[in-house]
């Protein structure tokens, strides 16, 4: 059994999802979001709150293995380096626990859990609750996070499976279309 931590991003609102992949069945354990603040918090003080969030998260959960959502660049240049440091922050706390990080773009998730890059978020929820057989709908940033954590479980299948076929070992960066495994 291999338990899996996904994280979904985020300044404002970062989502985290755990499950338990064992041979072809996923579990669901935990999933939620780490809130910063208001937007007139300063950034070092939020970014502080994520790294401690996602700390907290592996304490409790003990992970085996992490995925991370990889930002895409939007319209406005300054929200992406924004992003980008709050995702930065989470790759950090991950990496200092020593937790192996995969990452994937939210459209190779969303292929992955729906079967279609542009799905919405409401898709993605439904997906999610179908796939770990939930009661209820996750939230939206909840929901992301247990996409990448059911995706993570999808790619190590997949990897395992060639490198037992093959005699050589399937790359560990690049496995997939753009996504990156450390």
């Amino acid at each position: 059994m291999t338990r899996i931590l996904g994280i979904d991003p985020g300044l404002q609102c970062t989502g985290f999802g755990v499950i338990d992949s064992e041979a072809s069945h996923l579990h669901y354990v935990a999933s939620g979001t780490i809130k910063t603040g208001a937007a007139s918090q300063l950034l070092p003080a939020r970014l502080k709150i994520l790294f401690d969030g996602i700390n907290e998260v592996i304490t409790t959960y003990q992970p085996d293995s992490a995925s991370l959502e990889i930002v895409f660049v939007n319209v406005n240049p300054q929200a992406t380096l924004m992003l980008g440091q709050a995702r930065g922050a989470c790759l950090t706390a991950l990496v200092s626990r020593d937790l192996p990080v995969s990452e994937f773009t939210a459209l190779q998730m969303k292929k992955a859990v729906v079967g279609y890059g542009k799905a919405a978020k409401s898709q993605v929820q439904e997906m999610v609750k179908r796939i770990l057989n939930l009661p209820s709908l996750p939230g939206p940033d909840a929901a992301d996070a247990l996409g990448l954590a059911i995706m993570h479980a999808q790619v190590a299948k997949t990897t395992a499976a060639i490198n037992r076929v093959t005699a050589t070992q399937a790359r560990k960066s690049a496995a997939f279309k753009d996504g990156r495994h450390y």
